[in-house]
């Protein structure tokens, strides 16, 4: 591929290449929403290890954890909405097999990052006082406010800001630069992970020209400039099984059979990793392709 200034176009495997083992990822989306699943299955063959996950999170979560990818997990919530609880997520709460769990109140979750991207060490909110995030989580810090507003000086809860090596998020267009805009209802909070973070690392279904994006599409739709990106991919279908809204919706029928292998044997999972995650990306969606038309017959 042929370079100009400021291309940062590149591959999944270029991408996947630029991590190392014991960083902490903020993944992007939210659930079973936009996630960008191209990157994290690439993440999931890797040889990464001891990663510290920071998600709102649904099957990035779940296939990390499967894959023992995870030393350290930060969330909010692991659902795949139709599927209350992530499934791959449960097996491995149940087995205790993720070293350091932390469970927020969603809000100081995005406290969290915001206070990250303010590159302060903590933000004060409420959520959280008087709950068992305070019990199961001791370490938190409660805060004095320095100002009586008549009714005394306020305890506040002091949420550590959540920051990141890389963030990893998936929009519906960018532009070579790293310029994106999201198509859908929703921005979720992938500006808040990419400000959060040392570096940003974008998927996207499709890269157009700078003036592509804003054709038939509001300004204020462009949630990340260049400046918050270091990289961007062109992954068509990349947040696969995962929403993403006006391109597609959640595939629900490979939801409840990546559910099913998830919730099963060994042995039904390692077949359901054999056929569609054994390979690389093409792989994976040549693979999606040839069960939806068997499942559509």
């Amino acid at each position: 591929m042929t370079k100009g200034p400021r291309d940062k176009r590149m591959s999944i495997d270029e991408v996947v290449g630029s991590l190392k083992s014991g960083m902490t990822i903020g993944i992007g989306g939210w659930g079973p929403r936009r996630k960008p699943m191209a990157l994290v299955r690439a993440i999931y063959n890797s040889d990464l290890a001891d990663l510290t996950i920071v998600s709102w999170g649904g099957a990035d979560v779940g296939l990390l954890a499967r894959a023992g990818k995870i030393r350290k997990l930060v969330y909010a919530f692991v659902s795949l909405d139709s599927v209350p609880l992530e499934p791959n997520f449960q097996r491995a709460r149940q087995a205790a097999s993720i070293p350091d769990v932390v469970e927020l109140d969603e809000g100081m979750f995005q406290t969290g990052l915001r206070a990250a991207a303010q590159r302060l060490p903590f933000l004060p909110m409420r959520a959280g006082l008087g709950s068992d995030v305070m019990v199961n989580n001791p370490w938190l810090k409660t805060v004095t406010s320095p100002y009586d507003d008549g009714h005394g000086h306020e305890e506040l809860a002091a949420v550590p800001a959540l920051k990141l090596d890389v963030a990893l998020v998936h929009l519906n267009r960018a532009d070579q630069h790293g310029n994106a805009s999201y198509l859908g209802p929703d921005p979720y909070f992938d500006d808040l992970f990419a400000m959060a973070a040392d570096q940003t690392y974008l998927s996207v279904e499709e890269i157009v020209d700078t003036a592509g994006l804003t054709v038939d599409t509001p300004v204020q739709r462009l949630l990340l400039n260049r400046m918050m990106v270091t990289g961007v991919v062109e992954t068509p279908n990349g947040a696969h099984f995962t929403t993403c809204t006006p391109d597609y919706e959640r595939d629900e029928r490979f939801q409840r059979a990546y559910a099913a292998a998830a919730s099963g044997s060994d042995e039904e999972w390692q077949a359901f990793h054999d056929r569609f995650l054994s390979g690389d990306e093409a792989s994976y969606q040549a693979a999606v392709q040839a069960f939806t038309e068997e499942n559509t017959k």
